[in-house]
């Protein structure tokens, strides 16, 4: 497999001639429909037409789940995802996200109508990518997860989306990626100056309606409704 390899997506859009794309990374061992009804409860009619794209990630063995295969981004090592992470899997994922924005820059849509949003490796890779491209992207959303290869983050990022909005939430009672995690996150991408929207809920490894609530306010602002 290589960084060129296309990602089997799922779209869906909200009218005709969409003028902006959200691109909604799902979690570990989900697939790209996790996340299309609670995109279906977004409204973002003041936006205008917009396409969502669900890419699936590549079906790969997943280390602490005994090797078994499934959808995932990249391996998960060990339980210290911070000290172990997979660098490789980690940078072949961003390479193929790189090209799903490229791919709706090529259909039209200006890089600062493109937003990325991800739900836990979702969101890592949100972030690792969406730093990383190079030019303006509308916004970043990572929903419980956190800033992988974090000692890199302040070499590799972009001038272009140095001063990208950042939304990010975690349940205060997560037990997979503990809120520590993400908050770790939002205080390093505090600390090289970016503009981080935090949120915590009371919730597990999961989504609840005020973050839904929230995430939509944020996406409105960002694409300009």
């Amino acid at each position: 497999m290589s960084s060129s390899a296309p990602l089997e997506i799922v779209e869906r859009t909200t009218g005709d001639a969409p003028i902006a794309s959200v691109i909604v990374l799902h979690g570990l061992g989900a697939d790209g429909y996790d996340f299309v009804p609670i995109c279906d409860e977004l409204e973002l009619g003041a936006v205008g037409p917009v396409r969502f794209v669900f890419p699936h990630a590549p079906v790969r063995p997943v280390t602490i789940n005994a090797g078994y295969r499934m959808r995932a981004w990249y391996d998960i090592l060990g339980t210290e995802i911070d000290r172990r992470e997979d660098e490789p899997g980690l940078r072949l994922s961003l390479g193929q996200l790189h090209g799903l924005v490229d791919r709706e820059v090529e259909r039209g849509i200006a890089p600062r109508r493109i937003a990325l949003m991800g739900f836990s490796q979702g969101c890592a890779m949100t972030l690792l990518a969406g730093l990383r491209y190079r030019e303006r992207l509308a916004g970043l959303a990572g929903l419980s997860g956190y800033l992988p290869l974090a000692a890199t983050t302040a070499a590799e990022r972009h001038a272009a989306n140095a001063d990208v909005p950042v939304f990010l939430a975690h349940g205060s009672a997560d037990p997979v990626i503990p809120i520590e995690r993400g908050r770790a996150g939002r205080d390093a991408l505090q600390a090289l100056g970016h503009e981080v929207e935090w949120h915590e809920y009371p919730m597990p490894h999961s989504v609840c309606a005020e973050e839904v609530a929230d995430l939509n306010r944020w996406v409105l602002q960002v694409l300009g409704g």
